[in-house]
């Protein structure tokens, strides 16, 4: 099984090694790459990374599972499920069938950063073996909606 993985925002390309947060930068859930949103965003929306049904629904966080089975985790921020849902927006409901681009949840990631929080954005294959997402790049910007990385399944 192989992949293809698009930005969900735009922004800055980050390493998950470089993620503040040990579980997203050891690859403990899965393989991936970070978006860090621009400095000056304000609302933002965060948009389908793969086509599929949106398996898990919090306020700062989503999987899409594929048809293939594959689940891809989009997390809001870092540490952001202290905010209690505070200035995240869904847009779908668990359960809802998804194509790659549909506006999944908005969120405000300078409110995140006013907070104290990093609003980096990391996306991973769940249970994704460490190093087996391959990303074009892992620095420079990228616009949502851009091949993030591909993934292929051992």
């Amino acid at each position: 099984m192989s992949l293809a993985v698009y930005a969900p925002l735009s922004g800055t390309l980050t390493a998950l090694g470089k993620v503040p947060d040990p579980v997203f930068a050891a690859q403990m859930v899965g393989s991936g790459v970070a978006v860090e949103p621009p400095p000056s965003a304000g609302p933002v929306d965060v948009v389908a990374p793969v086509a599929g049904t949106v398996a898990t629904l919090h306020p700062h966080a989503f999987v899409i599972r594929t048809d293939s089975g594959a689940a891809v985790l989009v997390h809001l921020g870092i540490d952001t499920v202290r905010l209690k849902g505070e200035g995240f927006n869904a847009q779908v409901a668990a359960g809802e069938q998804v194509e790659v681009g549909r506006t999944v949840i908005t969120f405000d990631p300078s409110a995140v950063r006013s907070r104290g929080m990093s609003a980096v954005c990391p996306v991973v294959v769940l249970d994704s073996r460490p190093g087996s997402a391959r990303p074009p790049s892992v620095t420079g910007p990228v616009s949502a909606g851009a091949l993030l990385f591909g993934w292929a399944a051992p």
